[in-house]
């Protein structure tokens, strides 16, 4: 956890900036990682993405239709797997170039070129098959793989500048791009070491009414929360459960929900001795107390009727039309269940402790760290809860750079364990989560989980050609992965925002945040 003195000098200096009335500071968790949206691994990346970059197609938080800032028209080819895109005309990039059909496909080629090491490019692999450019027509002809009955949703890939890059279409992560990007959004950013800034680029798509932005790494989220009630920042993007009531009671400062559309979870090492049994991952299962670490963790009233915190059985959030309402949560602990299992497993017990093969059956834990702030002391309520349940265990906080690096990259296979937390956007895809790692599938894998019925179950979601269909093999795969169990599914967690009322029209986009930033303002004293 970040102490104070990492902060007095960026607050110092945005305080002064805010006073001009023409600069809106806010807090994240970090600063983006990367600010090329082909190596976006954190929500703050996606979250700055949305400044800085258009996507093709995404979905209005007003009214949730399909929309383009880019596209004038489309419409399909042939026999289904081709889609003609006529761009408006008169958008510019940030440097002033015109945007065109060109840079489209150049997008897409880049994402294509196996050489470019882009996870999200992985995941267009496997939809997209060509883009050809027709310039005279100011158009472009996307091929996918395959009959989409709605293709453009398929099409949310934030679009690059293609004269940016001169070498070709293999992008490199660590181009002077990531930190200073040529986008054609609202704003045109720049990371510095401290901040991120963001200038007001009005264009043909974008009016935004906001002239600089700034973004801040806010570190301690109680420090977050008392930097906005003093006026020192305008907005905190996530306010922890316990720093809330304290939020509501300013008359200054607005409480706004944030569906980050997200579910936690810890993830199984199916591969690693004794979790290889699926009895033993049932008795894990029910050595958990969700109600419990809720309450300890989050702070959760247990007589909340309207708990900011929702159970859930499956990879998915209770509102999904994908999730199993069939499948019931278990929100309370059952060890005698769990002894049962274990002893039919083969474990043996001693004193208390579960054994195997002879030695202390220990589980080697690991969190994402940035969660704590949400979940404060999750990592060792679990492991406390474990350790009641007669398992040895070792706990240990992984960096968000490490969890993006290894863990989500199948990297981490010493551990038995990992908390983490999915967020997804419109298309909730859990493919990558779940499918044998191969041929470019089961790309954020964690544990290499493999299982021929799963990968089944998935290929009936990738051959769905209506919505029922696709309904139908998720709730199928809701219901195995909860009797499989290569996780242990958790909760969703309400998130929710915090801004100063002189910040009018403050529409936030479900998972991406940002997208209707044009309408906001900012009424400064």
């Amino acid at each position: 956890m970040r102490r104070f003195s990492h902060l007095l000098a960026p607050l110092g200096l945005l305080g002064t900036l805010v006073l001009t009335g023409a600069t809106v500071s806010y807090s994240e968790e970090s600063l983006p990682s990367s600010m090329n949206p082909l190596f976006a691994r954190t929500m703050v990346d996606n979250r700055t993405m949305e400044l800085v970059f258009d996507r093709l197609y995404y979905r209005s938080a007003l009214d949730n239709t399909l929309k383009s800032r880019i596209v004038e028209r489309h419409e399909k080819v042939g026999d289904g797997t081709k889609i003609k895109l006529f761009l408006k005309q008169g958008i510019k990039w940030h440097d002033g170039e015109a945007l065109t059909s060109d840079d489209i496909c150049f997008t897409i080629q880049a994402m294509l070129d196996p050489k470019t090491p882009s996870a999200i490019a992985k995941t267009y692999r496997e939809r997209i098959t060509s883009c050809e450019s027709l310039p005279k027509e100011s158009a472009a002809v996307v091929t996918f793989n395959k009959v989409y009955h709605e293709p453009r949703e398929h099409l949310g890939f934030s679009i690059l500048p293609k004269h940016s890059f001169p070498g070709g279409t293999t992008i490199s992560p660590d181009l002077e791009f990531s930190s200073r990007p040529i986008g054609s959004g609202p704003m045109k950013g720049s990371k510095g070491r401290r901040e991120v800034r963001f200038d007001v680029f009005p264009n043909l798509h974008h009016a935004a009414k906001i002239d600089v932005l700034s973004m801040i790494e806010g570190g301690d989220p109680l420090l977050q929360v008392r930097s906005i009630i003093n006026g020192d920042t305008q907005g905190v993007i996530s306010v922890a459960p316990p720093q809330r009531p304290d939020v509501a009671a300013q008359d200054d400062v607005a409480l706004k929900s944030y569906d980050l559309r997200s579910w936690w979870f810890i993830a199984l090492n199916t591969n690693k001795g004794p979790l290889k049994d699926k009895k033993v991952r049932q008795a894990l299962n029910l050595s958990l107390d969700r109600s419990e670490l809720r309450e300890l963790t989050i702070g959760v009233d247990p007589a909340d009727e309207n708990p900011p915190c929702e159970f859930v059985s499956g990879p998915f959030v209770q509102v999904s039309p994908y999730y199993n309402r069939q499948v019931k949560v278990i929100e309370k602990s059952d060890r005698a269940k769990a002894k049962e299992l274990l002893k039919s497993a083969g474990a043996t017990e001693a004193a208390g402790r579960w054994l195997w093969s002879g030695a202390p059956l220990n589980l080697k834990i690991g969190m994402n760290a940035p969660l704590d702030g949400e979940a404060t002391d999750l990592l060792n309520q679990v492991g406390n809860q474990f350790q009641a349940g007669g398992f040895d265990r070792t706990v240990y906080r992984i960096t968000a750079d490490d969890w993006g690096r290894k863990a989500v990259t199948g990297d981490m296979a010493d551990f038995d364990m990992l908390i983490g937390k999915w967020s997804f956007g419109n298309v909730e895809d859990v493919n990558p989560l779940f499918h044998t790692r191969a041929n470019g599938k089961g790309l954020w894998n964690i544990f290499n989980y493999s299982n021929p019925q799963v990968d089944a179950i998935l290929g009936k979601f990738d051959a769905a050609k209506t919505d029922t269909e696709a309904k139908d093999a998720y709730h199928e795969l809701h219901a195995y992965l909860a009797d499989d169990l290569p996780y242990l599914f958790l909760w969703k967690l309400d998130t929710k925002s915090a801004w100063r009322n002189e910040i009018r029209n403050g529409t936030i986009t479900p998972y991406f945040y940002f997208t209707e930033f044009d309408g906001w303002k900012y009424e400064g004293k």
